[in-house]
């Protein structure tokens, strides 16, 4: 095992140890009110077994970056970073009806079977979509918690709260902006630009960029190390995100834990559907109109999807696009004033995050 593997193995354990250490905890709080409030915590404890944790890694190298030497204290803020990515994903899938995330049921797929088994009354999709809200909110709660007694330095906290609170607002932003844009069904002239403008701000910042500037302001980075750090991010959390898109219409469902084009069923308006709306005829604008978003969409349908997007070219596109992204994160990288340990993990996490396949 090389010692980048190495590294990341560590980092990886004591981001989950300090999960398990939070969630012990607030087990403990919720059962102060009823043995009723398990099932919550057992729903994000499953969900917190899974992830890539690059989050915390960037975050993680974000601080040794500018010099931070604490692994304790990066191992409770990329904590914070997963249940807060962990309260995103909860509600992104209740708004987009997924049923599946990391290969099971979603959170609001798995109350609503609870409630089903139980023989409750009512609906049981409402009982589950109202749940998984509330066990969303309380990552967002656990995660503020989780900062807030990672143990840094009173200054340094100061600073870093100010970048983790900007991220957890602007992705709430991005998130409306992606509802919008579905609910709108924009023209396709512009649905480039809309289409980049929302998975910046839903995905890329808070993916890659704001977490590396969390890690940075604890460890005192000064004003050459931040900008050089956003880049080197920015453009790589757009190349992640459209990596991800990407997936979410060819991937593996083995792999990415999803049905493949789940993202066509849910009508989202990505990059790759984008510039097939722009670069296709009347009958493609046509076949976009009637099958992107159906509830129904079977198999077939997903097929013909994939090969309208790959025939307009809108698929080579996507992918010359992540190369120049990933360039222009290499180059800032190779730039930037940073330690050297630094600048070799932070190279290997660009091909982590652009080249995978889940």
């Amino acid at each position: 095992m090389d010692a980048h593997a190495v590294r990341a193995q560590s980092m990886r354990r004591g981001v989950q140890a300090e999960l398990d250490a939070v969630l012990a905890r607030q087990r403990g709080v919720l059962s102060e009110v009823s043995p009723e409030t398990e099932p919550l915590v057992d729903a994000v404890a499953a969900l917190m077994a899974g992830g890539k944790r690059l989050r915390p890694a960037f975050c993680a190298w974000g601080y040794r970056a500018a010099g931070g030497q604490d692994g304790a204290v990066v191992d409770r803020v990329g904590a914070a970073l997963e249940l807060f990515q962990a309260a995103a994903l909860i509600h992104d899938d209740v708004m987009d009806g997924s049923d599946t995330r990391r290969g099971m049921p979603a959170l609001h797929r798995r109350f609503a079977d609870l409630h089903a088994t139980r023989g409750w009354s009512g609906s049981c999709e409402r009982f589950g979509e109202s749940a998984a809200i509330l066990a969303g909110d309380l990552c967002l709660a656990w995660s503020d918690e989780a900062l807030t007694a990672c143990g840094a330095e009173a200054e340094r906290l100061v600073a870093a709260r100010l970048v983790f609170d900007r991220m957890r607002t602007q992705l709430m932003a991005g998130q409306y902006l992606d509802v919008h844009e579905q609910a709108s069904g924009g023209a396709p002239e512009g649905a480039d630009e809309r289409a980049l403008r929302v998975l910046r701000w839903k995905s890329a910042k808070y993916t890659v960029e704001h977490p590396l500037l969390i890690g940075a302001a604890l460890a005192g980075a000064d004003a050459d190390q931040r900008a050089a750090l956003s880049a080197y991010g920015l453009p790589l959390g757009e190349a992640f995100q459209l990596r991800d898109d990407v997936l979410g219409v060819y991937g593996d469902p083995v792999v990415t834990g999803k049905p493949a084009g789940d993202d066509l069923r849910e009508g989202k308006r990505t990059m790759l559907v984008a510039l097939a709306a722009q670069r296709g005829d009347a009958r493609d604008a046509a076949l976009l109109a009637s099958l992107l978003g159906a509830p129904d969409l079977e198999d077939d349908g997903v097929a013909v999807l994939q090969d309208l997007i790959e025939r307009t070219g809108a698929l080579g596109a996507v992918e010359t696009l992540i190369d120049d992204l990933v360039g222009r994160s290499r180059r800032a990288l190779a730039a930037a004033p940073v330690t050297e340990e630094a600048r070799e993990a932070l190279g290997e996490l660009v091909s982590i995050a652009t080249a995978r396949s889940a």
